[in-house]
């Protein structure tokens, strides 16, 4: 497991959809909002963590079709597939191993891309702590879409329209933590709702996934 793991990370960095790729747009989203909104501080305080998280959310789309797009090409999946591990734990690994890739350097850097915001100080933990919580679903969720659509061609634009439905409450309760926290508000509902879906997808969809991809491989 732990080399599969190795291995979609090296091929998510060579391929060049994964940390560097999201970072960059990540980046992109936040500069360009005061452009479009105006430079008003109170303005974008009040929209700040919702434009991280939308960020954060789309910066995950554009990797996803990577996931386990070069196995197919390649063969690797149908070699995965008879291998002694379970496929679930494949699935599992690869959602991971996105995650590492493009959920984790997320999380990490929207306090920082924060600043160009105006986020109140109070909320840099709770966007952190939100996008912890959350990006684990956004890979999981990803990784489902990404089995869908393996084999497809150009099936890019129909893993985004698939999807981003599944992403709306996660968004939702994401971004409601975020601002809670900003506002000093109690953010023990959005919390715990973000965190079930969180584990309550990490939990299911690996079975869906791999049941999916049997279906395509035969």
């Amino acid at each position: 497991m732990i080399a599969l793991l190795l291995r979609d990370l090296k091929l998510a960095m060579r391929a060049g959809g994964g940390f560097g790729l999201g970072l960059s747009f990540f980046l992109i989203v936040t500069v360009m909002v005061p452009f479009a909104v105006g430079p008003e501080t109170e303005l974008l305080s009040r929209i700040a963590p919702g434009v991280l998280w939308i960020g954060a959310l789309l910066a995950c789309l554009l990797s996803l079709d990577r996931i386990l797009a070069l196995d197919w090409e390649d063969g690797s999946l149908d070699l995965l597939a008879t291998a002694p591990l379970p496929l679930e734990a494949i699935v599992t690994i690869k959602s991971l191993a996105h995650w590492i890739t493009t959920g984790l350097p997320l999380v990490l850097i929207a306090p920082v891309l924060g600043v160009l915001l105006h986020l109140p100080a109070s909320a840099y933990l709770w966007i952190f702590v939100s996008l912890l919580l959350g990006t684990p679903a956004l890979s999981v969720i990803g990784t489902f879409g990404a089995a869908l659509t393996v084999g497809l061609k150009r099936g890019g634009l129909l893993l985004s329209l698939l999807v981003l439905p599944l992403y709306v409450p996660t968004l939702i309760f994401g971004a409601e933590m975020a601002r809670r926290g900003a506002s000093g508000l109690s953010i023990e509902t959005p919390m715990l709702l973000l965190a079930g879906i969180s584990a309550a997808s990490v939990a299911l969809l690996p079975f869906a996934s791999a049941a999916v991809l049997r279906i395509n491989l035969r």
